[in-house]
This record gives C-alpha cells, structure tokens and sequence, in this order.
C-alpha cells in the first residue's frame, strides 16, 4: 500500500505496544519520526532501537513540533484526555491505545475539539482493522447467515494479586472492563444493528475497589442479545460466537482474530475461513488510519462504535459506583 504523502508519526510510551508500532512502521517501509516518554532514557533507548529521528527531552513537546502529523497515545489509561486535548488543540491527528478516555464526557469533549480543528481522531481498536471482520461483517450485511440473535463473548486472564500494578490499581484506571471488557463490547458491537439501549450486569470489585469481574448482559431496540464474562483473576478463552438464524460464528482469540468457524444450523457443516495475519494488527490500524487521513476513508475508524461502547461503559462504572481519581 502506497500514500501520496508521508505522514510523521511520533508515539507517546516505549512499552510493548510502542514497540509493535514501530515494527509495523516498518513493515508499512516507513518509520517512527519521534518519540516521547516520561522517562527520558527510555526514549533514548527506543529511538536507538528503531532508528529513530527525533527524540523529545521533554516528551509532551510533541505537542507543538510542528514536523508531527499523528501522535499515537500508548500511556495509561488515565493520561489519554489531557494529552488528548494537547494535541488536538495543537492540530495532531490521534491515535489512541484503547480504552479511549475512561468516559464519555472526556470523549465528546475531544470529539468536538477534533470536529472543530478537522482532524481525525480514532481508537486503536484491533477488532476494527483484522480483515476477517470486514469479511464477516459484509457476509451479515449480505445477509448470508440471517439475522444476528445472540452473542456470546469470554475474555479472562489471571493477574497475580499484586494490587500496585495497573490492572488493579484505581490511581492507573484499573480494572477488567477499560482493560478488557472494551474488546469485548467492541466486537459485540460490532455484531449487533443497532446500540444496546437495555443493559444489566453484576460486578465483582477487587480490594483496590476496581471491578475484577463482571458479567454483562445487553439488548437493543432490534431484540438482539449479547452476554459478556470478564475476570482478571480467572483464565478463560478469549472466545465470541455470533449467533445467527441459519448458522453461528465462533471466533477464538478475537481481539486479533484471523480465522473464523461458521456452522450450518440445520445440516452442521463446518466452513472455516481465514483471511488476515494476526501478527500484522498493529499494521491494518496504521494503515485504515493513514487512509483515513489522506483519503478521507473515515468509516474504517469505526468511531461511531468506540463511541457506543464508550457509553455503555461510562453507564455501568456509574452503576457500580467505580469513580477514578481524575473523575471527582
């Protein structure tokens, strides 16, 4: 895939999904112009690593370098509104780790501040840009498989105890559903016509007062349901299966899914269909999202759906009375 021009991206953070962004930079036959963190020999290290060309002394001066096109936003949950509104005050397209902002209200004020500067601002939601859900979900548009019933969706991992580190720490945005549960919601989402406008759940808090688990049950105006289970203290698959009138989908390790499984509901035939490489995830977000900016390609942000989910996620934290910090 080739651009007409070449867009400078600078990323904010050195860990691991800083360091897979780079990589698909690289693998795109591009590279990172300039990094930023906190911690400045981090960023020392990782512009030596990637053959990086500028490094910030002070990192949150890439929201003023005037070389920069994209900033991409790898911190801590809790820092992305006010670095978010940094650089779209400074007219920086975004590109935001997932969870997005911990709310809706820190959302639609970033929405507004995009929409008035006309820059493009997206989350950096894997489910979004795998090309076997764009294959799936124009085979349900096409009505392949009859109407979407039922979905089911399972995503648990096994975090020690250690109540400091940021999974469940309250003072880092902590929690199974920002960490999660947003993938969770997304492909459900995703999958349904509509938004769910009736939402149930139950919520078990770890010590620190962040939810550990948490079972999700949603409805919308079209009847479609869709039941989600998260824990970070109990192992599950990270499994969806998408049930429909003349078949069901199961897709196993979805967040960066490559390969699907649909089942004939009345014969039991099994088709099995891969497209994609679940290695190259961080490449497919660059890549809609660079199309989005120079070819105005927006529907590939599928913004409209971070949007959705960011308020049934703002609604059951305010249900579970789960307040961060930087929210009172």
């Amino acid at each position: 895939m080739s651009f007409n021009k070449q867009l400078n991206w600078a990323v904010l953070g050195t860990g691991v999904i800083a360091n897979e962004m780079a990589q698909a930079l690289q693998n795109m036959g591009k590279k990172l112009y300039a990094v930023g963190n906190r911690t400045h020999s981090k960023a020392i290290d990782f512009a030596k690593k990637y053959g990086i060309e500028k490094v910030y002394d002070d990192f949150q001066d890439v929201f003023t370098d005037p070389d920069v096109d994209i900033i991409y936003l790898t911190t801590p949950h809790n820092t992305h509104y006010p670095f978010m509104k940094k650089a779209l005050e400074n007219h920086k397209h975004l590109f935001v780790e997932k969870s997005i902002t911990l709310n809706s209200r820190e959302l639609n004020e970033c929405v507004k501040l995009a929409q008035e500067n006309n820059l493009i601002l997206a989350e950096a939601m894997t489910i979004w840009h795998m090309p076997i859900y764009k294959q799936l979900w124009e085979m349900i548009h096409n009505n392949e498989f009859g109407k979407v019933q039922m979905i089911t969706v399972n995503f648990g991992s096994f975090k020690d105890y250690d109540m400091t580190n940021r999974f469940f720490n309250k003072n880092l945005a902590g929690g199974a559903l920002l960490d999660i549960g947003v993938y969770a919601l997304s492909l459900t989402r995703s999958f349904m016509q509509s938004k769910p406008t009736k939402i149930l759940s139950q919520m078990l808090p770890a010590p620190t007062g962040v939810d550990e688990q948490a079972t999700i049950l949603l409805m919308n105006e079209d009847n479609q349901m869709a039941t989600i289970a998260l824990s970070l203290h109990s192992k599950q698959p990270k499994r969806a299966m998408i049930s429909c009138e003349k078949a069901y989908i199961e897709i196993m390790e979805f967040p960066r899914a490559n390969k699907a499984v649909i089942t004939d509901a009345v014969t039991g035939e099994k088709q099995e269909i891969i497209v994609g490489d679940t290695k190259k995830a961080l490449q497919y977000e660059m890549e809609d999202m660079e199309k989005a900016i120079l070819e105005e390609e927006t529907d590939l942000l599928q913004f409209t759906y971070t949007q959705d989910v960011m308020d049934i996620m703002t609604k059951l934290r305010r249900e579970w009375n789960l307040v961060y910090p930087e929210e009172i």
